[in-house]
């Protein structure tokens, strides 16, 4: 496994980091906003209204 900062062989002790560095220079990355998960999309009260509605209306067969 290599290092996500600068490829070189990851070590054990900081795994997946080759060393305490990598992992600060990640951490700085995440805190500083370079890094971000992507919000889930939101579903507005319209949506959730027709889902409510689907599901509250009898089966037709």
């Amino acid at each position: 496994m290599n290092c996500p900062v600068c490829n070189d062989v990851a070590e054990q002790r900081f795994r997946p980091f080759c060393s305490r560095r990598c992992a600060d220079i990640d951490l700085g990355r995440w805190l500083d906003g370079s890094y971000v998960i992507p919000p889930e999309e939101r579903r507005g009260p319209d949506t959730a209204d027709r889902d409510l509605r689907t599901l509250k209306e009898p089966e037709t067969a």
